[in-house]
């Protein structure tokens, strides 16, 4: 249980997350709005949260000085296309909350090439609970290459927070081996000595 102090507040509003970041050395930003049961013609909420919530937290980071802004993105484990994903290479999500978590991560190059606010983003894809073996809605989680454990993800936070070497990074967070042959999980595990130890029963 969490025995710090809680504050909430609209992450789209830029004075809520300011008054937050009051005083931090890092922020983890974990907000994020799906939205995949409304229709986006008319829903704002994907913009204001995803993409507003994060220009505020990377704003308020840089007027504050914070150390360490480490942002939890999102991204396919597998290319479409049969790329490599490394850092620099984009996926192909077309849908709109896909989009957002792309366009978050160039707000995160753009405020790192701009300022050298030091950034890392993570990219998982299927998060899950190894331990109670359910996935984000409690829905049973099955094997694949996909998952990461939320408590890995967790520990992947807490040393992002405090990595003295990394200016900007990109990495992906997949538990299985095999996602090594698709993309850069290895980068945590070798950067940050993250070791993955949640495991998904197989299907």
């Amino acid at each position: 249980d969490w025995e710090g102090e809680k504050v909430y507040g609209d992450i789209a509003n830029f004075h809520a997350v300011d008054s937050a970041l009051e005083g931090m050395d890092g922020v983890v930003n974990l907000a994020a709005y799906f939205g995949y049961q409304d229709p986006p013609e008319n829903n704002e909420r994907p913009f204001l949260i995803n993409l507003k919530g994060m220009w505020n937290v990377l704003e308020s980071a840089r007027r504050r000085e914070l150390k360490r802004v480490v942002q939890m993105g999102s991204c396919v484990v597998q290319h479409p296309d049969g790329v490599f994903l490394s850092a620099e290479v984009r996926s192909k999500e077309g849908d709109l909350y896909g989009i957002t978590k792309r366009l978050q991560e160039e707000m995160c190059r753009q405020y790192h090439d701009a300022y050298g606010l030091r950034i890392i983003v993570f990219r998982p894809c299927s998060i899950g609970d190894s331990r109670l073996g359910i996935s984000r809605d409690g829905a049973p989680a099955r094997g694949g290459i996909s998952w990461v454990c939320r408590h890995d993800l967790a520990e992947a936070c807490h040393l992002a927070l405090e990595s003295e070497a990394i200016d900007f990074d990109i990495m992906h967070t997949a538990s299985h081996p095999d996602a090594n042959k698709y993309c850069n999980t290895p980068r945590s595990r070798d950067i940050l000595g993250l070791q993955y130890k949640g495991l998904f029963p197989a299907d």
